[in-house]
């Protein structure tokens, strides 16, 4: 149906557009009645449809309708298949179809600066291209379905303490090659149909009302085509936040937001024009959803869990195994924590699903280890008590001891981490932490499978054999903990991050959460991996790493060229082999480091990642293709990305630190950046700059004739690499002071002319 969106708005009085900026309620948009505007609903969550029955509370945290609970996106990133997790999206469309929600709020891309953020459950990765690519193929998958999406929560919210008051402060390069980037890949991609900004400020000033991150860069730079919504109760100033690119409040603000809005038109200080352009993008998306919402829509509920089953095994990543798994279907099986009975699968907060129904982990256990298992439970601690209770203790004691192999259950209880308020420590829980002494006591054949939505410290870990992180697998975790036990399933997850040995090894650990409300992004781009690789810190697990239990081999790495322009693509090839016993998925890591920058980067950054699945003895080629973006860092004086000419390594790996193959290409910039001359530049700089160089090398020595300078430039000695590391860094208006005052103030201001003008020569010649 085609609609004239403009037309419609002239026949709006100021009032009904004002009163489109605003939710008519917690959950729903305003409509308008006489133009024939429907209302539409918006609910949360990333991993699961989360909306609220008729006469519920007004939250909905309490009583939603039933819904497929997925794998959060801690575990969902770590199965690094796009494929995968557009098919969820697909099924999260499907089931906001049949509840009439028109835009469910998620993904969540932000990225996981401290270990500690409650919320680091929701989030993908440490990494913002893999960060970008997960949320772009989830919001591809829901929006297929007819449904939107709200990519949250933009920018620099990467903590939930103070969150709706702190300020972020954080520099231009370390914004967009870090922070932005996890949003830009899922924006130019996928044109999710919404955007949410976050609560907290971003160098000053309120996520909400901040024009150069709204217009600036998201809708003028990437293109974004929705709108822009606040997070619930972000908006600080409505008429400021409208002028500045933020279309619609929620939730309602019972009409404080739009009198706002109205009485800054009459006064002058907003523009009708604006207010026209804010209703036109919400009537898009109000039209858009009209026009695709499918009448009488269901889905099949046990199809969605069984793809939450599939998604939960390939999102566990196995971090330890000696010789114990996969488990033998036979013998005594001992099962020890309440985890496996009352299970952790999903984390606290706007994103809490009530599942259609839930696996109980023993009872899988059970089923898949067959008759010729015996499996015994013990409690071993109560998940919602701190206090360890020896008489649990000696329960799992006895029990572990008359057991062949103990399946031990750990991890992080519900309030542990959260919306709303962050981690103090990595621990799990001290009578957790007891039980696994304790048992292992009796039972050195112990596998712990682990519950958390983040990283948790390990002193225990060298007293079990095997570990498996299962992070909050949704609905069907206990089907796929058991499959992936014993062997129905190979493990083939991956770290989307670093896990730290001790907290005070992460790199924002000065800084988080900061100083009342202002937390400085100190750290910079070092941030996960790019951090531990570039300081050579030893990790717990690194970044990209996860096992199997079949073997991989990678190799012919080769590439279309080994010189290229960076206005040029490069395409990167590899073969894989699966060379043990049976099929199994490894995901392949292509990262790209620098290999002589002049600036500070990381040791590497991933830019590219395949799963592929092989069958015993098959082999794959797996295919990159790398563009400008892939060797470039971001500029401040160019207020671009930019390419430095030079050699650059692409290193293929199993994770971060373990790289098994790597090639060398040369980039050629096309972009000379301007090189401007003055009283303070070095003579270093001068002599860096390969076009400017043979000019100042002559008229420096014409310029200190006579002088211990020249003396030492004609000599090979250690006087003279003395000598020429003092002028390295001097700047030229030191000259006149070590050349007997031969060196005069206009002699130095003709010298700079000459230099400047041979430096626009070259700028010119390369355009």
């Amino acid at each position: 149906m085609t609609r004239n969106i403009k037309e419609l708005i002239s026949q709006m009085t100021l009032e009904e557009k004002a009163g489109l900026c605003s939710g008519k309620d917690f959950w729903n948009l305003k409509g308008i009645e006489r133009l024939g505007i429907p209302s539409i609903m918006v609910t949360d969550g990333p991993h699961g449809l989360r909306k609220q029955k008729v006469g519920a509370d007004h939250l909905g945290l309490f009583d939603s309708v039933p819904a497929t609970c997925f794998p959060s996106a801690a575990g969902m990133a770590s199965s690094w298949d796009r494929e995968l997790i557009q098919k969820v999206g697909v099924a999260l469309g499907e089931e906001c179809q049949a509840e009439d929600v028109a835009v469910l709020l998620g993904p969540g891309a932000n990225i996981k600066r401290s270990p500690l953020c409650g919320r680091n459950f929701e989030y993908f990765s440490e990494d913002p291209y893999l960060s970008s690519e997960m949320a772009a193929n989830h919001i591809k998958g829901v929006q297929s379905q007819g449904v939107g999406t709200s990519l949250k929560h933009f920018a620099a919210n990467n903590q939930e303490h103070r969150r709706m008051s702190t300020d972020a402060i954080v520099d231009e390069r370390t914004f967009r090659e870090i922070y932005l980037a996890s949003f830009e890949g899922a924006v130019k991609q996928s044109q999710p149909w919404t955007v949410m900004c976050s609560y907290n400020k971003v160098n000053g000033e309120f996520a909400s009302e901040n024009n150069y991150l709204l217009n600036g860069i998201l809708k003028d730079e990437w293109g974004f085509e929705g709108f822009v919504v606040s997070d619930w109760g972000a908006v600080n100033e409505r008429d400021v936040a409208l002028a500045n690119g933020l279309e619609l409040e929620m939730p309602a603000s019972k009409g404080i937001g739009e009198n706002k809005v109205i009485e800054a038109v009459q006064n002058g200080t907003l523009s009708e024009e604006k207010l026209d352009a804010a209703v036109e993008r919400i009537l898009r998306i109000i039209f858009k959803s009209v026009e695709e919402k499918k009448e009488n829509a269901t889905y099949d509920q046990e199809a969605h869990h069984q793809l939450a089953r599939v998604t939960a095994r390939e999102s566990m990543v196995l971090l330890k195994n000696e010789g114990i798994l996969p488990l033998k279907k036979q013998g005594n099986l001992a099962v020890i924590g309440e985890f496996a009975k009352a299970p952790r699968y999903q984390g606290g907060g706007s994103s809490h699903i009530k599942p259609t129904k839930l696996e109980n982990i023993v009872e899988e256990i059970e089923k898949t280890a067959g008759s010729e298992a015996n499996v015994t439970y013990a409690q071993g601690y109560y998940r919602d008590k701190e206090t360890i209770d020896e008489a649990l203790i000696v329960e799992a004691k006895e029990v572990a001891a008359n057991a062949e192999t103990v399946i031990l259950f750990a991890g992080l209880p519900d309030r542990y981490e959260s919306e709303g308020y962050d981690r103090v420590h990595l621990h799990i829980p001290e009578n957790q932490q007891r039980l696994i002494e304790a048992v292992a006591e009796v039972n050195s054949n112990i596998v712990v499978v682990l519950s958390n939505g983040a990283p948790i410290e390990m002193p225990w870990l060298d007293k079990v054999q095997g570990l498996l992180e299962g992070y909050l697998g949704g609905q069907a975790l206990g089907g796929a903990i058991a499959d992936i036990l014993f062997g129905d399933a190979n493990p083939s997850g991956k770290l989307a991050e670093t896990f730290p040995l001790t907290l005070s090894d992460n790199p924002s650990y000065l800084y988080f959460p900061g100083d009342g409300d202002r937390v400085e992004y100190r750290e910079g781009i070092f941030v996960g991996y790019r951090y531990y690789d570039t300081k050579k810190v030893e990790p717990l697990f690194p970044f990209g790493y996860g096992l199997s239990y079949t073997t991989f081999e990678y190799s012919n790495l080769s590439v279309s060229s080994t010189e290229i322009k960076d206005t040029d693509s490069l395409t990167v090839t590899v073969n894989v082999k699966n060379t043990g016993a049976i099929a199994g998925k490894e995901v392949v890591q292509l990262y790209v480091k620098d290999s002589d920058s002049s600036i500070s980067r990381p040791e590497k950054e991933l830019k590219g990642f395949e799963k592929v699945e092989l069958q015993p003895g098959e082999e794959k080629t797996v295919t990159f293709t790398l563009d400008k973006r892939s060797f470039a860092y971001y500029n401040t004086d160019l207020a671009d990305w930019h390419v430095e000419s030079g050699e650059f390594e692409l290193l293929v790996g199993k994770s971060s630190r373990e790289i098994v193959l790597s090639e060398k290409v040369v980039v050629k910039s096309t972009t000379e950046l301007p090189f401007v001359v003055h009283r303070n530049t070095t003579v270093g700089d001068l002599f860096a700059n390969e076009k400017v160089a043979p000019l100042a090398k002559e008229l420096l020595m014409k310029a200190q004739e006579g002088s211990p300078f020249a003396q030492a430039a004609e000599e090979e000695d250690e006087f003279s690499e003395m000598m020429e590391a003092m002028m390295k860094y001097m700047p030229l208006r030191a000259l006149s002071n070590f050349s007997n005052g031969a060196f005069t103030e206009e002699m130095l201001q003709e010298m700079i002319k000459q230099l400047n003008d041979a430096a626009k020569e070259v700028v010119e010649l390369t355009k």
